[in-house]
């Protein structure tokens, strides 16, 4: 299987394309898409190129499933808004024209995944990326992020198709309704 991992922001996405065969890991690509060439406050032109950018990917690489990162709350709620939208873009781009997988996982869960705590830094996640895959250098920090939730994704992907295959989820059918409440 070949998950692409988006690491998505508003002046740089990074993106990480990673083989997943077995419980082995073998590295593809990873890179930036930039938007800084697009004037600071024209956000419509700097989406377009997320989304222009992404489509690229797709289209090179051929992913079977991706994995975006979540955005939280900042402190400053305008910037939060911003990244929201640079998301949005990457995730349209994700499932346009295609029935592409797409699965979230915050920040936290990818370096504890990677790296072992929540808490870890931008370097960390870079040189255990590097360790993982066995890249003969330090990837960027988009770069390394995007390609820690692709293997995040490669992890906990296996987990959820065994989980899927002993129970499978299905909505509740035995529940009684009366007076819009659920008994």
């Amino acid at each position: 299987m070949r998950i692409l991992g988006i690491d998505p922001g508003l002046q740089r996405t990074g993106f990480g394309v990673v083989d997943v065969e077995g419980a082995r890991l073998s590295y593809v690509a990873s890179g930036t898409i930039s938007t800084l060439e697009a004037p600071r406050g024209n956000l419509p032109l700097r989406l377009k190129l997320i989304v222009e950018g992404v489509a690229e990917v797709m289209q090179r690489y051929q992913p079977q499933a991706a994995s975006v990162e979540i955005v939280f709350v900042n402190v400053n709620p305008q910037s939060t808004l911003l990244l929201g939208q640079a998301r949005g873009a990457a995730l349209a781009a994700l499932v346009q024209g295609s029935n592409l997988a797409v699965a979230e996982y915050t920040a936290l869960q990818m370096k504890k995944a990677i790296v072992g705590h929540g808490m870890a830094t931008k370097p960390q996640v870079q040189a255990m990326v590097m360790r993982l895959l066995k890249l003969p250098g330090l990837p960027g920090k988009d770069a390394a992020d995007a390609l820690g939730l692709a293997i995040t994704h490669a992890h906990a992907a296996r987990h959820f198709a065994v989980i899927a295959q002993a129970t499978p989820l299905a909505r509740r059918s035995h529940a009684q309704y009366k007076g819009s409440r659920t008994y």
